[in-house]
């Protein structure tokens, strides 16, 4: 059977990293943790469940992921990214378990299905369920794109399937940390947008193609949503996901998720852009 480890970015992770592992450990011990400078308990979480540690300085999520791939000896042939407020359910760890004894040569990468939860609901609508993401490749083959937001990994060889099973995403910490980690979001998007590092629409600089969600996703935004006045925009988009994709039937917990993400969020993105035109320009420009 063909081995697998598992890579995570960590910083004051202590409420989310114990049952992070506990859910990987039916599936590997391999498991490795880039920790960019916590003071709480995570590292000592991490070292208590025998998980390998190495301490680096944050500078985007994309470096530090590939500076992990760099750095760590997996000893394995496949590697996963997980993060630190995730888990993996039984099932999924059952059909990966299948998948390793299985894999056909010409497969790089594997797509798992994501379940988000907010205020402990699962967020089933507003386009939310299934996202999916690239989270298994083989070593060797797979980095994480040079973006400040909305980074995947992309394969330089291989084909890909899907595995019909999710990831939880379930960050038991509160709504306070949930909207400065978004405030932070917000001006990391700002500095792709600046910079004019925009996310590929079809496919990785190496010619890998992301999956067609992605590429769906990546084409409206760009070629739709950046098309439309600032400020209206985050009316539109939150009209479309809450009422259009019936993101109205995930409850309460799913009003203010799919307001807070859906619109003020992106709402903030436009303010900041505007802010920063108004700074650096005589009369702020339309974008």
């Amino acid at each position: 059977m063909e081995n697998i480890s598992v890579l995570i970015l960590t910083h004051n992770e202590e409420f989310n990293i114990g049952k992070c592992i506990e859910s990987i450990l039916p599936l590997t011990s391999r498991i490795f943790v880039v920790d960019s400078g916590s003071h709480d308990r995570t590292v000592e979480i991490c070292r208590e469940n025998s998980v390998q540690v190495i301490q680096h300085e944050w500078t985007t999520y994309a470096d530090q992921f590939n500076w992990g791939l760099a750095h760590f000896d997996f000893g394995s042939n496949w590697i996963m990214r997980m993060d630190a407020d995730e888990e993996i359910t039984p099932k999924l760890v059952a059909e990966l378990r299948h998948f390793l004894q299985s894999a056909k040569p010409d497969v790089g990468g594997v797509y798992v299905r994501r379940q988000v939860y907010f205020l402990d609901r699962w967020i089933r609508y507003g386009g939310y369920y299934p996202t999916w993401l690239l989270r298994v490749f083989r070593a060797g083959i797979g980095r994480c794109e040079q973006l400040w937001m909305d980074e995947h990994i992309v394969l330089s060889e291989g084909n890909t399937i899907r595995i019909h099973q999710d990831i939880i995403d379930k960050n038991n910490k509160d709504l306070t940390f949930w909207t400065d980690k978004h405030n932070k979001y917000a001006s990391r998007e700002v500095l792709d947008i600046l910079e004019g590092r925009h996310a590929p629409s079809f496919a990785s600089a190496n010619g890998i193609e992301h999956s067609g969600q992605v590429r769906r996703k990546r084409w409206i935004k760009q070629k739709i949503y950046n098309n439309m006045p600032i400020f209206v925009r985050p009316f539109m988009y939150f009209f479309y996901r809450y009422f259009l994709l019936l993101g109205f039937l995930d409850g309460k917990e799913g009003l203010i998720f799919h307001f807070l993400q859906g619109f003020w969020y992106r709402f903030l993105v436009d303010a900041k852009l505007y802010e920063y035109q108004k700074q650096h320009v005589k009369k702020p420009m339309d974008l």
